[in-house]
């Protein structure tokens, strides 16, 4: 968020009201300083909001939501008896989409298993999850903060097809969720 333009003006912007306010140097800086901080702070809620969301819904009952719902699933990915990553696959939030995509979800692969083509495989396992029961895309969202994510899904063959903040604070925080869609190539 601190190489987006609008967030920078704001820093400055900041700077030089308080620097114009208060005729100070050190406390222009230290009102970054704190806004700096402040932002950390909020950026630490919304991602236990996001986690503890997670936690009550989907994870809470992982069997209900993977393995028993209608077209959806759970892999996992071992390396010597240990799993070294994840990923879901489930009906999509959105009423639209229902019928016509699957949702990839949850996808992880631990820190020292990456760049090992385990994200790629477990990518690719969901979309060939939903061209087996006949759906036309797979769709998924990830933060604006995943560039890793972001870059995987995209070199599988994602495209980003729009951008939204989560909430007011999100919003004032400069901070998005992309949206992806993978059309499954042959599909109705």
């Amino acid at each position: 968020m601190l190489k987006c333009l609008q967030t920078q003006l704001l820093f400055l912007g900041l700077f030089l009201v308080v620097l114009t306010a208060s005729g100070s140097l050190l406390v222009s800086l230290l009102a970054l300083l704190l806004t700096l901080i402040g932002g950390w702070f909020c950026i630490q809620s919304l991602w236990t909001d996001y986690v503890q969301q997670s936690l009550r819904c989907d994870l809470l009952d992982i069997r209900r939501t993977y393995l028993e719902a209608a077209d959806s699933c759970l892999w996992v990915a071992e390396a010597e008896g240990a799993v070294v990553g994840m990923v879901g696959a489930v009906l999509p939030e959105d009423p639209l989409e229902r019928g016509r995509a699957l949702e990839l979800k949850r996808m992880s692969v631990g820190r020292e298993h990456r760049g090992r083509g385990i994200g790629r495989a477990l990518c690719r396992t969901v979309i060939h999850f939903a061209q087996e029961r006949g759906y036309s895309a797979v769709v998924l969202s990830t933060s604006m903060v995943q560039y890793s994510a972001q870059k995987l899904y995209e070199s599988v063959g994602f495209q980003r097809v729009s951008e939204r903040s989560p909430s007011l604070l999100a919003s004032f925080l400069q901070f998005s969720v992309f949206y992806y869609r993978y059309e499954i190539p042959g599909s109705r």
